[in-house]
This record gives structure tokens, sequence and C-alpha cells, in this order.
């Protein structure tokens, strides 16, 4: 009987270890595994990613507003037609508004967001504005939310907020622009959940509808994805300001400052004109409504 040489065994050994790793069956929890890592390799990524301003850092950890804002250049967006262009403010570090002037300022807190159902999109190309509490001398006053028909392709709107600084609270006005801005991490439902917006992105020339957080009509609208947003639960009050006793404490990331430092266009006409219209109806007052308005929609506004 004649026997391989010991050197001989180590090439015969580590060729039956590569023919078992490729021919053998897998058992139950190899199959599993390699599963569960082909399905989380096959997921898509989030489309509504590109709503945020090209950064190093789109994490989802919030930054201090001392992180230097990364420069970058795009052509202006469209004017508006009826209210001027929106002036982008030198970026700041001691203030909630990060170097922008606040349109409003109140000496007391706003109350906090009701919940309220969304109407149906009337089609396709237009986005959301969340509502949001305005101030007048009379007090704070609810400004429904309204689809509004977009300025210009591409275009998405950072909804306003209240930030308190210096012992009173200021309101920083929204803005139509390329990208999303900071809007004091404030949660308004509806896909703009804090940072960002999850509610649809722009591609192939429409607007993109994520249904999962939209109320949208597939007859009527017709480009349309769903996927699954955290953080998008509308129940029960929320804090409606940023800073101070009681707000959310949620400073800008460094993708939220570069788009503030972007071109930007001001809320459109139709938009004022549906501020000033709450404004002019008692029932919207929260120290008539006490904080619950009844009228938390309004009909589509189109430009």
């Amino acid at each position: 009987m004649s026997y391989l040489p010991k050197s001989g065994l180590l090439p015969l050994l580590a060729m039956s270890v590569v023919l078992c790793a490729t021919g053998c069956p897998l058992g139950q929890n190899q199959v599993a595994a390699n599963t569960n890592a082909a399905g989380a390799q096959d997921q898509p990524s989030d489309p509504a990613a590109a709503n945020l301003a090209p950064d190093s850092n789109n994490s989802g950890a919030p930054e201090y507003a001392s992180d230097a804002a990364p420069s970058y250049q795009q052509s202006p967006p469209p004017p508006d037609q009826g209210n001027g262009p929106y002036q982008a403010p030198d970026q700041t570090s001691d203030d909630p508004g990060y170097g922008q002037q606040p349109y409003a300022y109140a000496p007391e807190p706003p109350p906090p967001l009701p919940d309220y159902d969304q109407p149906q999109a009337p089609g396709d190309d237009y986005l959301w504005t969340p509502g949001y509490w305005a101030w007048s001398p009379q007090g704070y006053y609810w400004v429904p939310g309204a689809w509004v028909e977009a300025p210009y392709e591409g275009a998405l709107w950072t909804p306003g907020y209240w930030g308190f600084w210096h012992g009173r609270y200021g309101f920083y006005r929204g803005y139509w622009g390329r990208h999303i801005g900071y809007y004091g991490g404030i949660n308004y439902g509806f896909g703009y959940i804090g940072f960002g917006y999850e509610g649809g992105y722009w591609g192939g020339g429409h607007f993109n509808y994520n249904r999962a957080v939209n109320n949208v009509n597939t007859s009527v609208v017709h480009n349309v994805y769903d996927r699954q947003v955290s953080g998008n639960q509308r129940g029960g009050a929320r804090v409606s300001f940023n800073g101070g006793s009681g707000g959310v404490q949620v400073r800008a990331r460094p993708a939220e400052l570069s788009a503030l430092r972007e071109p930007h266009t001001a809320p459109m006409t139709a938009q004022v004109q549906n501020e000033r219209a709450a404004s002019t109806n008692r029932a919207q007052f929260a120290n008539v409504n006490h904080g619950r308005p009844s009228a938390g929609r309004l009909q589509p506004i189109a430009m």
C-alpha cells in the first residue's frame, strides 16, 4: 500500500475546504443569514435624501451651529411673481435663526401643533405646506396647511418655525429653494419630521409623492411610491417651537446650514394671502379655539 507524503496532505485538505464552501449544502441558519443580507442590500436607497443639500455628513445625529457650513454654488431659482426674492443672510452661531431676521416676535411660546387631516393632493406637482401658528397683537392664530403648486420645477418648501432667543420668540419665515433647510427640528408631520423632507422628491420632470405620508389619489396624482417614514407620527399635541423652556432642543445640521446659504424664493402671494385670511378669522385664534382650530385645512392654492 502506498502512502502520500505528509507534505502532500496540505494541498488536498485546502482543496476539500474550498469544495465544501462552494458546493456543500448550507444549514438553515446560514441560508437565513445570507438571505437577510441579500435583502438588506436589495433595499433601495431613500430617494428623498436628494432633498438635502450635498454634504459629507447627512447623518441623523444633530450637529452644533459652530460647525462650518460647506459652500455650495448653484443657479438661483426663478423669482417669485408677487413677493420678491428671499435674501439669504449670513450664518451666525448664536441665535436660532443662524443670521436670519425674524419675521415676527411674540412674548410667549406658541401652542402645540394640533392634529389634523391632510386633504387630498389636487394634482401633479403640488407640494404640501404644513400649518403653523402665527402671531398678531390679539395673540396666536392658526394658519391652515395647504397644497401649493410648486413655483418652479425642483422647488421644495422649507417651513417656517418659532425660535426662542433673548427672552422672546421669533418666527423665522419659510421659503422655497432647491433643498430643504433648517426648520427648527419641528415635527410638522406629513413628511416634515424635523429634518429634511420625506414626503417625496423631484424626478423625471415631476414631483413624486410618498403615499405613506401623503393623502394622494392615484387616479389624479400619477407619480407615486410608498416608503415608510420613522418619526412621522402625528398623534397628540406636538411642540411647535425651538429652544427655551419646553422647546425642541435641536440645532442645525451641516446640510441644513448649506441649504440656508443657497438662493431662496419668498412665500408666494397666495401663501401670504392665506396667512392674512387666517388672521381675520376669529375662530382661528388660540384664545378662542383653545389650541384646537376647527379649520385644519384649506382649499388647495393654485398658482
